[in-house]
Formats: C-alpha cells, sequence, structure tokens
C-alpha cells in the first residue's frame, strides 16, 4: 500500500514530532440502516514475526539462517501459515468474515506484513494493511489489518514515545470509517518490564500518557469521535498505567464519553485466565480499551451508530500447549528455551464486538 506522508503542522503531543500518513481506498459497503450489523475489533501480538534477512542496525541476527535459532525460510513460513490460521479462525456466526479490524505487534517490516496477508487461509479475505517503521532496537513495529470492505482509513498518526530514555515502538493511530462512524485505533505495544515490574512501571505510565493524549487531540477536533485504545500494554487491568493514568473503569456505567471503559476487568483471574502466562500466573497483557462514546449507559448526548457489545479472549484449543505437556492450556509459542516448538504465539488474541443498530 503506498501513501504520502507528512508532517502534521501543529500537534498537541509533548515532545513528539508525529507523522500523518493520508491513505485512499474505495469507501465500505454499508449495511441497510435498518438491519443490525456486528463488528470485531481483534489484536495478537505475534511474537517475533521476522524475516531471515538480517537488518542493519537491528539486533535480528538471531533470525537468520546462522544465528541462535537458525531461523530460516521453512521456519518463516511454517510461522505464517500458523498465524493465517489463528486470525483467519477469528469468526463466528455474527462476523462470518472474521474482524474488520486487527491490530498487530512484534512484525519487522511491512514485508512481514504484506507476506502475512497474503498467506492462505488469511488470503482469502484480501485484507489491506497500515504499517509503519518504528524506531525499536530490536526492530519491531505495530501495525493494523482491515478489511476495506468494512473500514476505510482516512489517516494514520505515528506517534513516538520520547519520553523515555530508550528506542521503542512509535503508537499507531489510525483514523476511519466503521458502520458510518468516525472512529481512531490507538495500536500499542508499550514497553517491556525488563528489569523488574516496578523498575519498569515509570516507561509504561509514559506510554499510558501518551495515549491519552493522542486520544484527545481527536476529541478536541470531533468531540463525538470514537477512540479505542488497544495493544500489549507489558500491564494487566490493574496496572497504575491502565487504571490510573489511563483510568479504563472496569464499571461502563461511569465511563464519559471522554473517559475509557476496560471490559477485561471481569475476565482475567491470574489463576485461571489472561492471554500469556508466566511462572504458574496469568496476565491479561493485550487489551482493548473502548471509549465512553461507545457504551449505551445514557450519560451524554448520541454519539453515532456504534455500540460496544462484548469481549473475548480468542484462546483457541488449537493455540494451547496440549493437555499432556507441562504447560497445558498455555499458549503455544514459537520458541521456547531455545528449541522451535513450530507453534503460534506466546500470547492468545483478543477481540471486541461492536454493534451498529
Amino acid at each position: 500500500m503506498k501513501s504520502l506522508r507528512h508532517l502534521i503542522a501543529a500537534l498537541a503531543l509533548t515532545g513528539a514530532a508525529c507523522i500523518t500518513t493520508s491513505l485512499t481506498s474505495a469507501p465500505p459497503d454499508q449495511t441497510d440502516c435498518g438491519e443490525d450489523k456486528v463488528y470485531g475489533i481483534a489484536f495478537y501480538n505475534l511474537e517475533n514475526l521476522f524475516d531471515t534477512i538480517n537488518q542493519s542496525g537491528k539486533f535480528d541476527l538471531e533470525f537468520t539462517p546462522g544465528g541462535s535459532r537458525a531461523w530460516d525460510t521453512e521456519k518463516y513460513r511454517a510461522k505464517l501459515q500458523k498465524l493465517a490460521t489463528a486470525i483467519h479462525a477469528m469468526s463466528d456466526e455474527r462476523t462470518p468474515s472474521g474482524p474488520a479490524i486487527i491490530g498487530i505487534s512484534e512484525v519487522e517490516n511491512e514485508s512481514v506484513v504484506r507476506d502475512l496477508v497474503n498467506t492462505p487461509p488469511l488470503s482469502e479475505r484480501a485484507l489491506k494493511y497500515v504499517h509503519h517503521d518504528s524506531p525499536d532496537s530490536r526492530g519491531i513495529d505495530v501495525a493494523l489489518l482491515y478489511d476495506p470492505n468494512e473500514f476505510e482509513v482516512t489517516e494514520v498518526l505515528n506517534a513516538p514515545l520520547t519520553t523515555v530514555d530508550f528506542a521503542t515502538r512509535d503508537q499507531m493511530a489510525v483514523t476511519g470509517v466503521l458502520g458510518g462512524d468516525t472512529l481512531t485505533v490507538i495500536v500499542n505495544h508499550w514497553p517491556s518490564r525488563l528489569g523488574g515490574e516496578d523498575e519498569s512501571r515509570p516507561n509504561r505510565i509514559k506510554a499510558a500518557e501518551l495515549s491519552k493524549q493522542i486520544a484527545g487531540k481527536y476529541w478536541k477536533e470531533r468531540p463525538r469521535q470514537h477512540v479505542i485504545i488497544m495493544g500489549d500494554l507489558n500491564d494487566d487491568p490493574s496496572s497504575y498505567s491502565v487504571a490510573v493514568t489511563l483510568a479504563a473503569a472496569a464499571n461502563p456505567d461511569n465511563v464519559k464519553n471522554h473517559s475509557f471503559y476496560n471490559p477485561w476487568w471481569d475476565i482475567w483471574d491470574e489463576d485461571t485466565c489472561g492471554t500469556l502466562s508466566y511462572r504458574g500466573k496469568w496476565n491479561l497483557f493485550d487489551q482493548i480499551l473502548v471509549s465512553g462514546t461507545l457504551i449505551d449507559n445514557k450519560k451524554g448526548v448520541a454519539t453515532g451508530n456504534l455500540r460496544y457489545d462484548s469481549a473475548r479472549i480468542n484462546d483457541f484449543e488449537f493455540l494451547k500447549n496440549p493437555p499432556d505437556s507441562r504447560y497445558a492450556g498455555t499458549p503455544l509459542r514459537t520458541h521456547a528455551s531455545g528449541k522451535w516448538l513450530d507453534g503460534y504465539s506466546d500470547h492468545f488474541p483478543t477481540e471486541i464486538f461492536l454493534i451498529r443498530k
């Protein structure tokens, strides 16, 4: 996908010089206004989707044929096929074609994103994508896949996290039209817990502050616009960055238009349920937060056609370690302890559903 990029003349984001990408595409088909329409919006951390070519200046030598993971074409193609199968499986009777929008993280470059959408069975959907090269030292980015028949992309804003003292992923805000409403999806992969959860917490708080600033920018321009924050936040729903900085509430009745509802509070259980498992405990890092404009709580003026309906973890059985495994029920990852497992990812994908009445 080709696009034109230019610097934003005036952007109210502290310490960030951001890039806008304007895209044009055929307008999506719209269901008759008298019918209910359900849209899926998903997120999936793909766990190191690297090609086999060493990229100068990036720490990706391990993902080459001569590297520590012996990452060759056969393994790369197997990884693509596994991920394409997982994303293609995100469909049900309400969304038979699968999600309209899928945010992804841990992709090396545009080439691997293009290879992914062109890999069967996902290639059947003819998805489009938005990608941007981030300054991350590992060379990993976020991206967004979308169905052009349902979502029309109109603008992309890439915001670097300049308030931390290391190179990390940019936050990608993709704005478009879904179900007749204007919607911005902010795709994230916040700084990790490397060095310890407490020690690294300030970095994720700063990432949350940036997401909040981006949302505020769009609400200042269009007060009734919907905003979704999604991504691998490397924090749980109860973590300070999410619960306090973003004030993502557990109760939708308390959510105002320009604040966020977090449906994952009621789903996550550190003993039994999450999107990734570490030392016998579950975390739910892969969250999708929805603005109050999507919550039908009768507070504030009508904000459009779309309303939040439900959320789920797509923990399909084929994505899990088998029952006879030491790690039964947890995500079947690509590598573990230096061994290639021929799995999918170390995260389960998450998904929310919006209804247009």
